[in-house]
């Protein structure tokens, strides 16, 4: 959508979208954000109008928004749009993604391309190829260690298909769940058992104690505690497609040195 004028109050509704907002530097035009839009600390202090998938019209109405920036899959865009407010469904799903999306948001914003998104691409591109070289021998020897990515309890995992997959494949390891299952599919923790990836890593944005699935035990993994476990900060770090990429390819590569076998 191209508005008239660049909008100067602005509602995000996804988390992602709320970082890129920030990430080209217009954190002020921002007036609402959805209950998990946490960075930057800015963004903490702003009315916050639920969820991506259970927003609270009302609210953002009153806000009187220019734009709102919502996901594609949010079903909110036909009540707001029946009040006359204007949206943008933008949702990035791949480091491709990413890349388009943060160009169009920059595009909204009158931010220009060269000073905006593409600076900020060749920044986050350049730091998880940075990532990927930093990384010892024994990670990428034999093809690469063989790597289990759980995204939430489920378990839901982050498969080849997905942008964590496409920064394990930059980091040179292996993901033991394939493109054909899609981004982020639901296993059988069975599924785990047989494929006894290297190493596992968890989000754990609940900061429940980790419970393991049934016949985890005798993961190889599991016994040489070949785990790391994100805490809620960083976990919003590794599960967000957005400005934030570079470091959540340091943070995963930091895991992969210290857990890797050898």
């Amino acid at each position: 959508m191209q508005l008239a004028q660049a909008p100067q109050r602005i509602v995000s509704l996804l988390p992602s979208l709320t970082e890129s907002v920030c990430a080209l530097d217009q954190c002020h035009r921002l007036v609402g954000v959805d209950r998990y839009s946490n960075w930057p600390d800015a963004v903490r202090r702003l009315p916050q109008v639920g969820g991506g998938v259970d927003p609270n019209i009302e609210a953002i109405v009153a806000l009187k928004p220019d734009v709102v920036l919502l996901a594609t899959s949010s079903r909110a865009s036909d009540r707001l749009e029946a009040l006359g407010v204007k949206v943008v469904a933008l949702e990035p799903k791949t480091h491709a993604d990413v890349r388009r999306v943060l160009g169009k948001v920059s595009d909204l914003l009158g931010v220009p391309r060269e000073q905006g998104a593409e600076r900020l691409w060749r920044v986050i591109d350049a730091g998880v190829q940075a990532a990927g070289q930093s990384l010892p021998a024994k990670v990428r020897q034999g093809g690469g260690a063989r790597v289990y990515f759980e995204v939430s309890r489920g378990p839901y995992a982050a498969g080849e298909a997905s942008f964590i997959g496409e920064t394990l494949a930059r980091l040179g390891v292996r993901n033991v769940v394939p493109a054909s299952l899609g981004p982020f599919p639901r296993l059988n923790p069975e599924f785990v058992v047989r494929a006894n990836p290297d190493i596992i890593l968890v989000a754990n944005r609940s900061m429940q104690p980790m419970v393991m699935y049934p016949g985890w035990a005798g993961l190889k993994a599991v016994r040489e505690q070949r785990i790391c476990v994100f805490g809620p900060g960083d976990s919003d770090v590794v599960v967000r497609p957005g400005p934030r990429m570079a470091e959540a390819a340091r943070l995963i590569a930091q895991c992969l040195a210290d857990k890797a076998p050898g």
